[in-house]
C-alpha cells in the first residue's frame, strides 16, 4: 500500500469518528428561550417600585438581561391608560403580565383570558379580579395590600391621636374601584368614634385645589386621605395644602412622608413586590394563576413625623409611639 491511499484512508476514518463524536444537529433541542414578562407600573411608584421588582427577580435567581426579559411601562390611575400597553404585551405574546394597581389589573383582564396575569391590588374580590382569594379560578393571582378595613384602622389611630376631633374630611378619588369600600369601612369606625366624616373629590391636581378650598371653608378638625395611587401622585401637593391649612391628617402610604404628612399606616411596598416576585417566579416555573391563592400583605407601617405634631401642637400619645415602625424626629 502507497503511503499516500494510507494517508487518505486515515484521513476518512478520523472524519468519521469525528462525526459520531460531534451532537447530531438534527436530534438537539433548540436553546430555550429566555421567559418574557410585561410590567405596568404607576407612575406615582414608578421608580422605587422598578427598582425593588429588580431587586426581588435577583432574589428568586432571575436578572433582568441574562435569565429573564422584562419590558417596562410606565402607566397614569385609570383603567384607559393601562388598556393600550395591556393590549401591547398580549400582541407580542408575552410570557406574563405584572401589574401594581387596581386598574391595569382590569385593563390586562380585559385584554386577555390566557396569559398569566399577576398582582398587586385592592381588594381583589370586590373589585371583580378573582373569584375568591383562597380559590382565584381564572388567569390572575397575586397579592392584595389595600384592605377596606385598614381605612377604619388609620380612622382608630386618628381618634388616638385627636380624641376630640368629630368632623373629618375625606379625600378621596372617586374614580377609584376601592375607594367605595374604603368609604363604608370609614363610615362604620366614624358612627363608633362619634364622628362624621364629610367627603371631598379629587380626581386630578386642579380637583385637588378645588378639594382643598372646600375644605379650608369647611374647617374639619382632621383629614382621612383614602389610599388610592391617583391621589399618590400628587403626594407634595396635597402634603403641603395640609401644612398651609394647618390640618392635622392621616395618610396611607410611607412616600407622603417626604413632604411633612403628620402620620401614615399602610402596607409595606418592599414586602409586596418581594411576594408579586416569587409568584411570577412560581407561574415561569409552571404554577397556574388559579391554583395559587391570592395573599393579603400582613405588613403594615405606621409612620409619625414628631416636627409636624410639633408644629400643629399635637402631643402624640406613648402608645402611639411604641407601636410606630419609624419615628421621624
Amino acid at each position: 500500500m502507497s503511503a499516500t491511499l494510507a494517508t487518505t484512508r486515515g484521513v476518512v476514518i478520523g472524519v468519521a469518528i469525528g462525526a459520531l463524536l460531534l451532537p447530531s444537529s438534527r436530534g438537539a433541542d433548540p436553546p430555550s428561550a429566555i421567559p418574557r414578562i410585561g410590567v405596568l407600573l404607576p407612575l406615582a411608584l414608578a421608580s422605587p417600585a422598578e427598582l425593588g421588582l429588580r431587586d426581588a427577580f435577583r432574589e428568586q435567581g432571575y436578572v433582568e438581561g441574562q435569565n429573564i426579559a422584562i419590558e417596562w411601562r410606565r402607566i397614569g390611575d385609570s383603567v384607559d391608560d393601562a388598556r393600550p400597553y395591556a393590549t401591547e404585551f398580549v400582541r407580542s405574546k408575552q410570557d406574563l403580565i405584572l401589574v401594581l394597581t387596581t386598574s391595569a389589573a382590569r385593563a390586562a383582564l380585559g385584554a386577555t383570558s390566557t396569559t398569566p396575569i399577576v398582582f398587586i391590588a385592592g381588594d381583589p374580590v370586590a373589585t371583580g379580579l378573582v373569584r375568591s382569594m383562597a380559590r382565584p379560578g381564572g388567569n390572575a393571582t397575586g397579592v392584595s395590600v389595600v384592605s377596606p378595613a385598614m381605612t377604619a384602622k388609620r380612622l382608630d389611630l386618628l381618634h388616638q391621636l385627636i380624641p376630640h376631633a368629630r368632623r373629618i374630611a375625606f379625600l378621596r378619588n372617586p374614580s377609584n374601584a376601592n375607594v367605595p369600600l374604603q368609604f363604608t369601612e370609614a363610615q362604620k369606625a366614624a358612627q363608633q368614634f362619634g364622628m362624621r366624616l364629610e367627603t371631598f373629590d379629587a380626581r386630578n391636581a386642579s380637583e385637588i385645589d378645588i378639594a382643598f378650598r372646600a375644605i379650608r371653608r369647611s374647617a374639619p378638625d382632621a383629614i382621612l386621605v383614602a389610599s388610592d395611587l391617583g391621589l399618590l401622585t400628587h403626594n407634595e401637593k396635597i402634603a403641603s395644602s395640609m401644612r398651609k391649612a394647618r390640618i392635622p391628617a392621616v395618610f396611607p402610604w410611607r412616600e407622603y412622608h417626604q413632604y411633612g404628612a403628620l402620620m401614615s399606616y399602610g402596607p409595606n411596598l418592599n414586602d409586596a413586590t418581594r411576594r408579586v416576585a416569587a409568584y411570577v417566579v412560581k407561574i415561569l416555573k409552571g404554577a397556574k394563576p388559579a391554583d395559587l391563592p391570592v395573599e393579603e400583605i400582613s405588613k403594615y407601617d405606621l409612620i409619625v413625623d414628631l416636627r409636624v405634631a410639633q408644629a400643629l401642637r399635637i402631643e402624640v400619645p406613648q402608645e402611639i409611639l411604641f407601636r410606630a415602625d419609624e419615628v421621624i424626629r
